[in-house]
């Protein structure tokens, strides 16, 4: 959707702002004319919160309000006295945690939670009374995202906020804004990107230790500095460079004898700035201030001391009067915005700073120190992140005031030239989500909205749009093993549910026809092998008696000729018996193709006793030159040929009564298998195997389409969890806020359901305010 742009005079720019505008601010005026949403990226001091004062400029001139919102309370104060010198103390208010001031004006100033807060009360596509004539909202600093414990806030204030009003965030570099752009134009309305890699003051990058302070880069801006590289045949490195340390009044002469003062110094403490300060102040032959300076400092200083006599005894003051201070959250708002004024002045000449004030306070400097490559964090030291990096670097270089800016890393105990070289040839940081369901949150939207309404929410995160960008390549996954089932699917036939039933009913049908068969053949190879055994043993019996010149017939494996099971039996005449390896003789026969051959009872699959014996065999010499071993064949000669040719032809032996009704039953079940109706659709091997593909790629594609869905429904399985616990606690009867549920609605800090219910268990009701 577009936003509307309301029947008005189109602003004069040129009146506005009697200078020429970049061309990134031109194009985002442009895209705000339009009615769209903006995102603008743009490195730190480029000039974004110019198209923020247009904003308000143009809600202004349509009786409009604007929502001015910042990450810190002391950015949300300085932007009030700005805006106020801009536009009238009576058009601009400021609502934080703690303050209120003029909270129905047209321009209202607040940090990013409170718009937050407004946002839980109000239902889903409505513009409830806090929002009522808001045109835009302005989300400063919107790279807080990135913020772990705070960065949810900037996700929901997005996700919440009305569609009709304008969205315009303004971040310093990050490396996915495109991302940002394209999840708030999903989420929120259409939303255009304008971003700008231009820096109007250039940077320049420098490096200092007890030795001299050094260009940090090569001349290509792309490498550390040759020099500062460590020597390879350089030992115990580490112990070396930590002797390199510079002290502070040594970093400071050294921007002071090269002209880069005004500097930011950047110390991750409170206690070190406040330190720090202390420290300068003592070294007396570092003088940052001139005569006049002094004597202009000394009057402001009285002047302010006249307004806030409190603060006359601040060990604050003697540092001040040397152009040396600090700057910090645990600082009075006064006195911080004393010190923000004489540095705006150009009379501080080094600020010690906490990380907050790279996040926008209009206090530019020509130079940035940053003391140190590596912080404290929740979960212990780490290095500094590219983007918390670049954004303190930014704060360097005077726009209209610097052709350069400097931004100075120091040698510390710690890190080095290598760490800084890495920080400043490296890329932004993407923009990542830190999107987490809270207690707060989950009683607070479900006090306004139904649980569908909530999951609906929910799953509109940037960190649910980055899952999906992320499981892209699962779902494509998904995608082409859908194509292959569909491919499969078709070569069977199978083009309707219905088809894969009936197929899958057939293919049991046969699949058991088939087992049914492989079981009778294993029956049959068992009774076969009974009846062989069964045979042999009685085979060995009858040889045992049978006389010389009985009609035989020969197979087996000590029968080359007869050795396949498909072969067919020899006659035979038994001629001789020679002895064998056992107990058991082996039987010398001649065949009637007039060869000899030594065989085991084994080999004997037929006796027959019934006939007449060949007596020729009385008269017959054994052939000579044998050893009669098992196996043993050797053909005849013309005196054998006459008695091989009275050899008659007998009937083959006849399997066992159970053998062959097993055999019948075999034959029944396969011819069943054989004219199963499955044949119908082609081969029954092919299909089974296409129907086991099938069967595979369902299995898989379900297995994976489920832990997508895991994956995609994290937070909101997250959601569903908290709700538990709360119903657990009494907070929730259902799905709707008790009484006690209310109140940990209503109370903003870390863990509220604590909180809640310490609070109404009536514990503190007898303690003193």
């Amino acid at each position: 959707m577009s936003y509307s742009t309301q029947n008005s005079p189109e602003l004069d720019l040129k009146t506005l702002f009697p200078f020429e505008l970049d061309n990134f601010q031109q194009t985002a005026i442009v895209a705000l004319n339009a009615g769209k949403s903006v995102v603008v990226c743009a490195p730190t001091g480029s000039g974004k919160t110019l198209i923020g004062e247009y904003a308000i400029y143009r809600a202004l001139s349509r009786g409009r309000r604007v929502f001015y919102t910042t990450p810190l309370k002391a950015l949300s104060n300085q932007k009030l006295r700005d805006f106020r010198n801009l536009f009238g103390a009576e058009t601009v208010g400021l609502v934080t945690g703690d303050t209120s001031v003029n909270r129905e004006a047209p321009v209202l100033v607040m940090t990013t939670e409170i718009f937050r807060n407004m946002l839980y009360g109000t239902p889903i596509g409505e513009i409830g009374t806090s929002l009522e004539k808001v045109e835009a909202v302005v989300l400063d600093e919107c790279h807080y995202m990135n913020d772990r414990q705070r960065g949810t806030v900037w996700e929901e204030s997005i996700i919440y906020c009305p569609a009709e009003i304008q969205l315009l965030a303004l971040s310093a570099t990050v490396a996915n804004s495109d991302q940002l752009t394209d999840w708030i134009t999903r989420v929120h309305g259409p939303t255009e990107l304008i971003y700008s890699d231009f820096r109007p003051v250039p940077l320049e990058f420098n490096f200092s230790n007890n030795k001299g302070l050094f260009p940090l880069l090569n001349n290509n801006k792309t490498r550390i500095n040759p020099q500062l590289k460590p020597k390879s045949r350089q030992a115990n490195r580490d112990r070396r460079d930590r002797q390199h340390e510079p002290t502070l009044s040594t970093v400071l002469s050294q921007l002071k004898e090269r002209d880069m003062l005004p500097a930011i110094y950047f110390i991750f403490s409170r206690r070190g700035c406040a330190r720090a300060v202390t420290e300068v102040a003592q070294v007396s032959n570092l003088t940052l201030i001139n005569e006049a300076e002094a004597t202009k400092l000394q009057t402001l200083i009285r002047e302010f001391l006249k307004r806030n006599p409190d603060l006359a005894g601040s060990q604050q003051l003697e540092p001040l009067t040397k152009g040396i201070a600090a700057h910090h959250a645990g600082m009075l708002p006064v006195w911080k915005g004393l010190v923000e004024e004489l540095f705006q002045q150009g009379l501080i000449k080094v600020v010690f700073a906490t990380e907050t004030l790279a996040a926008g306070i209009n206090m530019p400097a020509r130079t940035t120190v940053i003391s140190s490559l590596s912080k404290r964090t929740d979960d212990g030291h780490r290095l500094l992140r590219p983007s918390e990096f670049l954004q303190m670097a930014g704060r360097a270089g005077r726009r209209g005031m610097d052709f350069q800016g400097y931004v100075l890393t120091v040698q510390t105990r710690f890190e080095g030239a290598k760490e800084a070289a890495y920080l400043a040839t490296s890329g932004a940081d993407p923009l990542v989500s830190q999107f987490t369901p809270s207690y707060g949150m989950v009683l607070n939207l479900l006090q306004t909205h139904t649980l569908e309404e909530a999951k609906e929410l929910v799953e509109r995160s940037f960190g649910q749009y980055l899952s999906t960008l992320s499981l892209l390549p699962e779902r494509k996954q998904i995608e082409q093993k859908l194509e292959e089932l569909t491919s499969v699917e078709n070569k069977l036939g199978i083009y309707e549910e219905n088809d894969w039933v009936n197929l899958e009913q057939l293919l049991a049908s046969y699949e058991k026809l088939r087992e049914k068969a492989k079981e009778e053949k294993r029956l049959l190879k068992i009774l076969q092998k009974q009846a062989e055994e069964t045979r042999i043993r009685e085979m060995s019996l009858s040889l045992s008696f049978a006389v010389l010149g009985t009609v035989v017939s020969l197979k087996g494996k000590h029968v080359p000729t007869a050795k396949k099971s498909t072969s067919e039996p020899i006659p035979a005449v038994l001629v001789a018996k020679v002895p064998g390896s056992g107990q058991s003789p082996y039987s010398l026969c001649l065949g009637r193709d007039n060869r000899w051959y030594v065989v085991g009872a084994m080999d004997v699959v037929a006796l027959q006793a019934d006939l007449p014996r060949l007596v020729a065999v009385d008269y017959m010499e054994l052939p000579g030159e044998m050893e009669y071993r098992l196996g043993q064949c050797r053909k005849g000669d013309e005196t054998t040929l006459a008695l091989a040719q009275q050899i008659p032809v007998v009937p083959l032996p006849v399997d066992a009564p159970e053998v062959l009704a097993q055999m019948q039953k075999l034959a029944k079940v396969e011819a069943q298998a054989e004219e199963h109706p499955v044949k119908e659709w082609g081969n029954p091997r092919t299909i089974l195997k296409g129907w086991r593909r099938i069967g595979m790629l369902r299995a898989e594609i379900e297995e994976r389409q489920t832990e997508l869905e895991d994956k995609l429904a994290r937070h909101w399985q997250e959601f569903l969890n908290l709700i538990e616990i709360l119903q657990y606690f009494g907070c929730l009867h259902g799905v709707e806020p008790t009484e006690i549920g209310q109140a940990c609605a209503a109370i903003r800090g870390d863990n509220e359901l604590w909180l809640g219910l310490v609070l109404m268990s009536g514990a503190f009701d007898g303690l003193d305010p």
